[in-house]
């Protein structure tokens, strides 16, 4: 099999697909320059050898220097077992990447005054007034008691997972029954509306104490559904006239017209070991969710996209909040949401982001500075202000457990000259 490994990797010659606004800290080879082609070629390796040993279906990798793309290709194949290749243009699920979408879309109103990040969730929203927090918990029939929270969630809150809130299908186990029993999943199901959800949700109690403690949530949906209050435009209408269309993301949907729906990368699931094709629903996930009709926008978790979009989403954060003459939002509100919002709290996050701190940096290779996060499905992008550089790591397994992403940080930043 060895020789035909070369056979499995696709890489196209693209055009700049992002325009970089100043030097931010660029050393002074730019761009490809930037990088050793031997030591480029490494991530080849690991991705065919990921691929050969049946641990991924296939991939997509792309790195971005100084508004340039320096490396995007694409390995094995979009389903595993099958011999269509995998393109650098698929579609992917990406999951909890669309958070940071949510989290723009709330900023850009936040600088048209249409609220403060302290504010209480209940001003806008009335069923959210009072709160309660777990208190006991019975296995057997979902059924709890609670007591009332001594605070309220802030919409600072929301963005930053302190708000108290749990997660469905993904969360604990006491919460993923009692938000399955109150019919809330974490992508939504067919017929859902989010306006629906999140007011059942407010009947529920909190796990936490509001401003507790850091826990991943369905804090971010919550704040999709703010952005359509403020806005009076449904989630789906706000991305695609505010963000999509001004960044010319023509990629990037809930629901995925008729005429993309055949670059869509099936999800899959580990079996032994071994990655195969997701072909029921499992943990509230449909396989196909993006190619169906679309009513629950997600804004924690319902997006579909390509590495080339969403490089243009995260420059724009590296070029002060402007892209190609669109500017979103100000450099000074860029620099409030790549700031700790949670200086007290072990996790360093900011309005959407993962922060690497000075505190944390010692983990990873990350510059400090850097902002990121991932989605459920393997997918996992990283932008670094300092050198000006976006990495991004797309694969369509659920639960994925082989290392995948760090792997390939590690393997970029050793190529930089």
């Amino acid at each position: 099999m060895r020789p035909l490994l070369p056979a499995l990797c696709v890489a196209l010659a693209l055009p700049l697909v992002v325009a970089a606004q100043g030097s931010h800290g660029a050393k002074s080879l730019t761009g490809a320059a930037a990088f050793s082609p031997a030591r480029l070629a490494r991530i080849d390796s690991l991705m065919l050898r990921l691929v050969a040993d049946r641990r991924i279906p296939g991939a997509v990798a792309m790195i971005v220097k100084d508004g340039q793309v320096v490396y995007h290709k694409a390995f094995g194949m979009r389903t595993a077992g099958t011999n269509t290749p995998m393109r650098s243009t698929d579609i992917f699920q990406i999951a909890s990447q669309t958070k940071a979408i949510t989290s723009l879309a709330a900023m850009i109103l936040w600088e048209e005054g249409k609220f403060s990040l302290d504010d209480p969730v209940g001003r806008y929203l009335p069923e959210f007034r009072e709160h309660t927090v777990l208190k006991t918990f019975n296995p057997k029939d979902s059924t709890y008691e609670a007591t009332a929270t001594r605070r309220r969630i802030t919409i600072r809150q929301l963005f930053t997972h302190t708000s108290g809130l749990d997660y469905a299908d993904i969360g604990s186990e006491e919460f993923q029954a009692i938000y399955g029993k109150a019919g809330i999943s974490a992508l939504g199901r067919q017929g859902d509306v989010l306006a629906d959800k999140m007011a059942a949700l407010a009947r529920l109690p909190l796990r936490y104490e509001p401003g507790e403690r850091f826990n991943y949530s369905l804090g971010v949906d919550l704040l999709g559904r703010l952005v359509e209050v403020w806005s009076g435009m449904s989630l789906d209408r706000f991305f695609r006239t505010r963000i999509f269309e001004p960044l010319k993301m023509t990629d990037t949907w809930f629901e995925l017209p008729a005429d993309r729906r055949d670059r869509l990368v099936p999800l899959h699931r580990v079996v032994d070991g071994v990655v195969e094709g997701m072909a029921t629903p499992e943990r509230g996930v449909n396989p196909d969710f993006a190619a169906r009709k679309v009513t629950y926008f997600s804004g924690g978790g319902g997006l579909s996209s390509t590495t080339t979009d969403y490089a243009r989403f995260l420059q724009l954060f590296l070029n002060g909040g402007e892209l190609d003459g669109a500017r979103l939002i100000s450099r000074k509100t860029v620099e409030l949401m790549l700031t700790n919002q949670i200086p007290t709290l072990t996790t360093a996050f900011g309005l959407g982001f993962a922060l690497e701190t000075p505190q944390n940096d010692f983990r990873s290779v990350l510059t400090t500075g850097t902002f990121s996060w991932g989605g459920a499905f393997a997918t996992d992008y990283w932008a670094d202000p300092k050198e000006n550089l976006i990495g991004q790591l797309y694969t369509s397994v659920f639960d994925l457990t082989v290392p995948f992403s760090n792997p390939f940080k590690v393997l970029v930043y050793s190529a930089l000259k």
